[in-house]
């Protein structure tokens, strides 16, 4: 091989590394920037300087009367047990329908050394929708089991 051909094969592989290396950067950095951690309020407040630096997801239920709107601002308290958090979440989306008082809602974002947590994503669902029916309705096998007995 020439001297000439050598040169371009160098250049051509230092080309090739360099943006291997790259993308090899780029998928780290996404990973390390999408991962979150899931905790509760009572570990959060334990777990020290670690907490302003990690990317973190919090569950818990939406205290009532706590809803304040402000565009597609929302701060809000978050309870479990007898912890309680408040949350800004501040994303490009609106919260969901099912973000309403009572309802279990997850936030993920940060805490800040204001003991504030600030939220990019907020997930919710209706606690009344997952509740067993009150007013003594009866299931449609008994009912069914009624009309049999009954003679219809």
């Amino acid at each position: 091989m020439s001297s000439r051909q050598s040169a371009k094969v160098l250049k051509f592989g230092s080309a090739l590394v360099i943006i291997l290396l790259a993308l090899a950067y780029l998928a780290y950095t996404g990973v390390q920037e999408s991962k979150s951690y899931y905790v509760t309020i009572k570990e959060l407040r334990t777990m020290g300087e670690s907490a302003y630096s990690k990317r973190l997801r919090v569950a818990g239920n939406v205290q009532a009367g706590s809803i304040r709107r402000s565009g597609t601002n929302v701060n809000f308290a978050l309870v479990e047990n007898d912890q309680v958090l408040n949350v800004v979440y501040n994303g490009t989306e609106p919260p969901p329908d099912t973000f309403k008082d009572n309802a279990q809602a997850l936030a993920e974002g940060r805490f800040g050394r204001d003991n504030v947590f600030y939220a990019k994503g907020i997930q919710a669902k209706c606690a009344s929708k997952y509740a067993p029916q009150q007013n003594g309705a009866q299931p449609a096998n008994s009912m069914q089991a009624q009309r049999g007995s009954q003679g219809m």
